[in-house]
């Protein structure tokens, strides 16, 4: 039987859920993209002319992942790949003016009001907001599981 405490606890967890769904349903009903296509998107266009090596690094995404969503946003005209001049094994990618225009119109995410309002606490809150995150995480045993720091619940199929 659970207790108050633990009931408070997963409800809080409920509606972070629920936040992030309700956010990525949004944000997709938009501009028709899904979020980690949207932060893939970003990156391209933070990086430049790159490789999807590096963009699996900066969107926090396997290698396999960013190929597909690469792939779709090919077919939506929102980026073009090409092989380099100098080796052709390596892919480079690179938004069209359709893809700078497409993200020109990307609602705020949720992460980036997160991440405003938690940088207005003090080191000291964040430091505590951190360590029971993260415990709570661990009790639930996904500590383990891998994660890009970006708000979504698509890749869970919620």
């Amino acid at each position: 039987m659970e207790n108050a405490e633990t009931a408070k606890v997963f409800k809080a967890i409920r509606r972070i859920v629920r936040a992030i769904d309700l956010r990525s349903r949004e944000v997709s009903r938009a501009v028709g993209l899904t979020i980690p296509q949207i932060v893939v998107l970003q990156a391209i266009r933070d990086l430049g002319q790159v490789t999807t090596k590096a963009l699996s690094a900066q969107a926090d995404l396997s290698s396999a992942t960013v190929v597909t969503i690469l792939d779709k946003l090919e077919e939506k005209g929102l980026i073009t790949r090409y092989r380099s001049d100098t080796d052709r094994r390596i892919v480079h990618t690179r938004l069209t003016k359709t893809g700078h225009t497409t993200l020109a119109e990307v609602p705020s995410l949720l992460h980036v009001d997160f991440q405003e309002k938690f940088a207005s606490c003090s080191p000291e809150k964040q430091k505590q907001l951190v360590e029971a995150i993260e415990e709570i995480a661990e009790m639930l045993n996904a500590d383990k599981l891998d994660a890009a720091p970006i708000l979504t619940t698509e890749e869970l199929g919620l």
